[in-house]
């Protein structure tokens, strides 16, 4: 890897390293409100593959994890159904960095300052391999979705909407 694409180490990465996990490093120029949207088209990936990390809470403000394809919205209502709230919303940016630990835009499920349960979009278990982001704005990693379950716990939910 060239000297100039290495990302210095965030608490996600280090988190992968120490569960001795793969992964691959993808920086790239973070465009403020881009997304994930942004981020796949200046990497060349599909949408669908990028997954992005959102910060909820339920109806009591306990946190919680969603990991959603990058061209998809998470559908509340279906969400607050499955995992027996009585609604969930996305925190305020502010609360998200709390909770997290991380900048809005550059959340990652990894390594985040507060256990949150965290919840995963079914179907991004089926892809053969993910970006999401490392723990900086403008640093996604390259993971297989299972490590989503091995060390996050995710469970999987039916909550996307196009």
């Amino acid at each position: 890897m060239a000297k100039k694409d290495h990302v210095s180490e965030t608490p996600a990465t280090q988190m992968l390293k120490a569960h001795k996990v793969a992964f691959t490093e993808h920086p790239y120029e973070y465009l403020e409100h881009g997304g994930a949207q942004h981020s796949a088209e200046v990497l060349g990936y599909d949408p669908f593959t990028v997954v992005k990390t959102l910060i909820m809470q339920d109806q009591d403000a306990k946190p919680l994890v969603v990991l959603m394809h990058g061209n998809r919205k998470v559908s509340t209502k279906n969400l607050a159904r499955q995992i027996g709230a009585k609604s969930v919303e996305p925190c305020a940016p502010e609360v998200a960095n709390r909770h997290s630990g991380y900048l809005v835009g550059g959340t990652s499920p990894f390594g985040t300052r507060k256990t949150m349960p965290v919840f995963i979009e079914e179907t991004i278990l089926a892809l053969p391999g993910i970006l999401i982001n490392g723990g900086r704005r403008g640093y996604l990693v390259g993971i297989n979705p299972a490590v989503c379950l091995q060390l996050l716990g995710a469970k999987a939910v039916q909550c996307a909407l196009d």
